[in-house]
């Protein structure tokens, strides 16, 4: 890895370092408030010496700790050849430095880390600048229809290829069997939704703008958190611009209504803030990043968390984002059992994402789309959806059948005709 790199995971090392002192000086005090308590004020010199030194040592001992985790990384990175190659340069580095942007990618973003993955548009394991001439190089056969795929937490562009030695991915059966151009993006999932969105919507904005040809129609495609940054994207575009012309959006087990195991995680902050003495161990789960934090609810939008607490236990369940109008829909789950009314499948689902959420489905509520728009695999993880022959097979059905045209924008509409795109 680069010497930057190196550095980086050395900062992260050593913050987590001094933290398990954190985590040791917090669950000392908490006990000694309990004791110091119940004998009363008469203790309070003693407290207050006890207080002294104990502040003192665990101090000491957390900034020793990370100062040599942090001086070893720095040391380490001065061997370091000038032209050492990046983390980034192998798969195995760039799936390491995906799942580190997921779980700490807020500070990432805030500290300018060189592990941050800013989100770019991706050709052969390298970023593609958004100029003309850029585009027109990393994509020599575009084409005027677009399939935009957007991962999901914890994960990079190659999540697209998983078990790609056994099924070819879908960006290059849409490529060779439909005639799209795939667009593999990668970002930092770790930052809030609403955020990775608001980039989304600058990217397409830019992507579309420089095309070599003229974009005709666009497809987005996402998987789990992915789908809430499309979705955030939409919202979020100005009017006049790509969003004209998206047709069809693809959620791929996006926890619109929440997944289970965030709101656990969430649960077991607010339970272990309760009690002093377990505070300090929910401390690990609580340095999760927004992004993370944001998947509890399915947080789309900058007002669903702004002024609030992301470890408070509370009932916001989201601002309601309306879909697209002018693009179909689509929404699919999976679950480890094949029939997913069964016990495994209504509790499990596919270990992440829950059938109800996949299909922004709420206690009760009836589809709000035709039921054609929803697919459901049985047997299947949450990962498999990545690339899955059912998926897929379901993806080149809804694509290839003959849907009714959809209503132009209004803004076309009212410039008559000439102004229409097909």
């Amino acid at each position: 890895m680069r010497r930057d790199e190196l550095r980086a995971l050395g900062d992260l090392a050593g913050d987590a370092a001094a933290g398990i002192a954190g985590q040791a000086r917090d669950v000392h005090h908490s006990i000694a408030t309990r004791v110091f308590g119940a004998l009363g004020p008469t203790a309070a010199p003693v407290r207050d010496i006890h207080d002294r030194i104990a502040a003192g040592a665990y101090f000491g001992a957390a900034a020793l700790t990370g100062a040599l985790v942090k001086g070893g990384a720095a040391a380490a990175s001065l061997a370091r050849p000038d032209d050492a190659p990046s983390l980034r340069d192998v798969p195995r580095g760039r799936l390491a430095v995906g799942a580190i942007n997921g779980m700490w990618g807020d500070r990432l973003h805030a500290e300018h880390s060189a592990l941050e993955t800013p989100m770019a548009v991706r050709v052969g394991g390298r970023d593609v600048a958004l100029d003309p001439d850029s585009l027109h190089r990393a994509f020599p056969q575009a084409t005027s229809r677009l399939a935009v795929f957007i991962h999901g937490l914890c994960e990079t562009d190659d999540a697209w290829r998983l078990r790609a030695d056994r099924h070819m991915p879908y960006p290059e059966r849409l490529r060779a069997e439909l005639g799209y151009t795939p667009i593999v993006l990668r970002y930092n999932s770790g930052r809030h939704i609403s955020h990775n969105g608001r980039a989304l919507a600058g990217l397409l904005d830019a992507l579309t703008a420089g095309w070599p040809v003229e974009v005709a129609e666009v497809a987005l495609i996402g998987h789990s958190m992915g789908g809430l940054v499309a979705r955030g994207a939409c919202h979020y575009a100005q009017d006049g611009c790509w969003r004209d012309r998206v047709r069809h959006v693809f959620a791929l087990g996006s926890p619109h209504k929440g997944a289970p195991l965030e709101l656990g995680a969430n649960a077991v902050c607010h339970a272990a803030g309760r009690v002093p003495e377990l505070t300090p161990f929910a401390a690990p789960i609580r340095m999760r990043s927004v992004g993370v934090k944001d998947l509890a609810y399915g947080y789309v939008v900058d007002a669903d968390w702004e002024g609030h607490d992301a470890d408070a236990f509370w009932t916001n369940t989201g601002t309601e984002v309306p879909f697209l109008t002018t693009a179909t829909h689509y929404f699919v789950s999976a679950s480890l059992s094949r029939e997913p009314d069964a016990p495994a499948g209504r509790l499990l689902g596919d270990l992440l994402v829950l059938r109800p959420s996949a299909w922004s489905q709420g206690r009760g509520e009836r589809l709000q789309f035709p039921v054609n728009q929803y697919a459901h695999v049985g047997g299947a993880s949450h990962f498999d959806l990545l690339n899955h022959p059912a998926v897929y097979a379901q993806i080149h059905r809804w694509l290839s059948a003959a849907a009714p045209q959809l209503p132009a924008p209004q803004r076309l509409l009212d410039a008559g005709p000439a102004a229409q795109r097909p």
